[in-house]
Order: C-alpha cells, then sequence, then structure tokens
C-alpha cells in the first residue's frame, strides 16, 4: 500500500501552509499536483533534448522525435490501445472533443441524425455537439439521471435509437461522484451502428483505463488530470476511423505533399497534430505515466477508496450540508451546498481555513439546472490525500455551516 510520507514528498506544493494553516488541496478534479520526477523529466527535456520534432537529422532533433514517439507508445500501453498510430496528441480533453465533434460530426450527420449525450456532461462533451447540430440539422438527445442521480440506463435505452450516429458520455462526473457503465452504453451504441465517443478526463488519474475492454472508437483525456503538465491532451482514435476523422487544423507537418491547387494530409496520428506540439507536455506526460505506473493502481485504487469511504460519512452527517450523487457510494469527488450559502462563500471561508475547493457550475450548467441549483462546491481528492485532511476539512466545514446558519465565529 502506499507510504503516504514518501508519496507526499514527491508533491512540495502540498507541504504549504495557506491563510497561515496546512493547505488541503481537495480542487483534484480541476487540476491534480505535479511528482517532482515530472518537472525533472520536463527540465531535462529543455536542458539536453530540446528541438523540433520530425523535422531534423540532427543529433538533438532525432532525441527529441523518439522521445516524443516513445511516450505515443507508452499511452498506447497505458489505455491498451492496439497500435500507437491510435494515439493524437493534442492540447487537452476539450481540443480532443472538438477535434471529433468537427471532424467526424460534420462528416457523418444529416438532418434527423441523432447525437446521444448524458445530462451531467461537462461543457467540454456538449457545447461541441450542440454546435454540430446546430451545423448539421442533427437533433441532440439527453440521457437522464436515475433517483439516484446516477445515469439511467434505461434512459439510454430509450434515447438510443437506428437515428443515433453518435454516442458521448463521460466516464466519470466531474460533480455526481459517480463512475457511468462506459461498456454497457457502448453496446447500446454499436448496436445501434453508432460511433462511441467517452469523455475520460475525471476516470484516467483514478482507474486503469482500457479503451479495448470499452469497446470504445474515441477516447479524450488531459494530463493534468493525472499528475502531468496542463496543456496537453491525448485523443484515442480506433483505427477503423482513421479514414473517416478528417483533420480540423491545418499547417506544418500534418501535410503529405502541398500544390498551388491542393494538399494531401499524413496518416493517424501525424494528419491531427498540426504545428509545433508540446513536446516537453509529452515528455511530462510519459513521467507522469511512469509515476502512477510506480505507485500501482492497486494501491492508488485502496487509497482513494479509504478517503472516500472515511469523508462520505462525515459529510452526509453535518445538518444543513445537501451532497449530491448516490448517496451510499461514491469516486472521490463531492459536490455539496450549506442550505442558505453563496457557495462561493463556502469556498472563500474554507480557503481561508486552508481548504482549497470548487465552487461554481463546474462547467455542467445542464446538470446543475436538472438537480434544481444554480452551483455547488465541490471537494475532490487524490491518492497523496490524507485522513487528517479529511479532518481539517470536516472541521472547517462545520465552522462554516455554523457561522452561516448559527451566526457563531
Amino acid at each position: 500500500m502506499i507510504n503516504l510520507q514518501q508519496v507526499r514528498a514527491d508533491f512540495p506544493i502540498l507541504e504549504q501552509r495557506v491563510n497561515g494553516e496546512p493547505l488541503v488541496y481537495f480542487d483534484n478534479a480541476a487540476t491534480s499536483q505535479t511528482p517532482v520526477s515530472v518537472l525533472d523529466a520536463m527540465r531535462n527535456y529543455y536542458l539536453t533534448e530540446n528541438a523540433n520534432v520530425h523535422r531534423g537529422v540532427h543529433t538533438l532533433a532525432e532525441r527529441a522525435t523518439e522521445h516524443y514517439e516513445r511516450v505515443r507508445q507508452q499511452v498506447a500501453n497505458f489505455i491498451h490501445a492496439a497500435s500507437a498510430d491510435e494515439i493524437v496528441f493534442t492540447r487537452s480533453t476539450t481540443e480532443s472533443l472538438n477535434l471529433v465533434a468537427r471532424g467526424l460530426g460534420d462528416q457523418i450527420l444529416q438532418p434527423g441524425d441523432e447525437i446521444v449525450i448524458s445530462i451531467m456532461e461537462h461543457h467540454s462533451n456538449l457545447v461541441p455537439w450542440q454546435e454540430v447540430a446546430k451545423r448539421t440539422g442533427a437533433v441532440l438527445k439527453y440521457i437522464e439521471l436515475n433517483d439516484h442521480q446516477e445515469l439511467d440506463l434505461q434512459s439510454a435505452q430509450e434515447q438510443i435509437t437506428p437515428q443515433t450516429k453518435i454516442v458521448a458520455v463521460a466516464a466519470a462526473s466531474n460533480v455526481l461522484g459517480t463512475v457511468n457503465p462506459v461498456k454497457q452504453l457502448g453496446k447500446l451504441a454499436h448496436a445501434a451502428h453508432a460511433w462511441f465517443v467517452v469523455d475520460a478526463a475525471q476516470f484516467v488519474g483514478h482507474h486503469p483505463l482500457d479503451v479495448q475492454e470499452w469497446d470504445a472508437d474515441l477516447v479524450a483525456f488531459s494530463g493534468h488530470k493525472m499528475y502531468g503538465p496542463t496543456g496537453i491532451g491525448v485523443l484515442y482514435v480506433r483505427e477503423q476511423l482513421h479514414d473517416l476523422l478528417r483533420p480540423v487544423q491545418f499547417g506544418g507537418e500534418m501535410v503529405e505533399t502541398v500544390t498551388r491547387e491542393q494538399t494531401t494530409f499524413k496518416k493517424a496520428p501525424l494528419g491531427f497534430e498540426a504545428g509545433t506540439p508540446d513536446i516537453s507536455g509529452v515528455v511530462g506526460l510519459g513521467a507522469a505515466i511512469t509515476y502512477l505506473q510506480t505507485i500501482g493502481w492497486e494501491s492508488i485504487e485502496h487509497q482513494e477508496r479509504v478517503l472516500v469511504n472515511y469523508l462520505l460519512p462525515q459529510i452526509k452527517a453535518i445538518d444543513h450540508v445537501t451532497m449530491y450523487g448516490p448517496q451510499d457510494h461514491h469516486t472521490g469527488v463531492f459536490a455539496f451546498n450549506v442550505r442558505g450559502v453563496h457557495p462561493h462563500d463556502v469556498a472563500t471561508a474554507l480557503d481561508l481555513a486552508g481548504v482549497a475547493v470548487r465552487a461554481g457550475h463546474h462547467c455542467a450548467q445542464p446538470l446543475m439546472s436538472t438537480l434544481g441549483v444554480t452551483a455547488t462546491a465541490r471537494a475532490s481528492l487524490a491518492f497523496y490525500n490524507t485522513k487528517a485532511e479529511c479532518d481539517q476539512f470536516i472541521n472547517a466545514l462545520t465552522a462554516v455551516k455554523e457561522f452561516f446558519i448559527n451566526g457563531i465565529s
């Protein structure tokens, strides 16, 4: 199991104090912290390998290219893709999903065709599909929640029809603290002969990811949700889609030939990576994968499960606090409100106690509307968090509730 003292030493940022209190970083669903080994890998790249990839024959360029492509294979192995050619590097989950919406949606959708997503989607997996529907005349449909505020499989079966061409869902909610039944949704999508797209941003840093087990056609995620740097994302593109998915950015490196009249493009993955990529970000992503694999999924999942089981009943026990999502089980994401108190006030008061949480609609406004709120506060855990930090959070949240509800400072 995890040696927390040793692990936390890998994240020096966690040792600081905020407003005179020990920092409790409970905003991991927004961005996880980055271990020293990832920072060292990126620094070493700039010190020893810094050159553009795929374009030079000199030694530094060859080193950089070899490292870049080695990480592509590493990512393929990490998510159990069939080939490194199925891995496209992007800037983020958002860019990956926009590439799919434009590069696939614009190609295949016609008036009356259906796009099915869930009501819990992050705006990154919602707004691009709204825009595609406007451009193509397709119909955007939503899978609703059940009484436990989880994805309703019965609703999914009703929404996915023979007219459905794309099904796009999150593997895990960034608000509700639930992991969705991805395999079942993939079966429903493929039974309708639809392409199946998965937003794995909230899943990839917490559980092993197997795109072939999911039977997913396209999967998007980001480095900064899995202890890597910001500005680097991944789009898995199943080989069967390589000739159907079209590039949406054009320029250097992704071309085969250019004449005055026309251009031909490279095959995947380079055909989707126009311009100079975030090479150091790719290096950092590779180092983050190595770090996760060194810790081990069994240890990561065990530690997060221990924290969730410790924290969940304590949040539920605080009167005047409403927690969203399933009440009997949870991932390490807890969206909540203190009755009568704006979430931003809750987050500001918690910050004064050293506790960093998120407040707002979490880029999920249709979900907020479904829940009957405009915003929530959100605490989200990582394997480097501790029970002592959970105690500090609960004590601070209780004090916030007492101050606002009962006027006790």
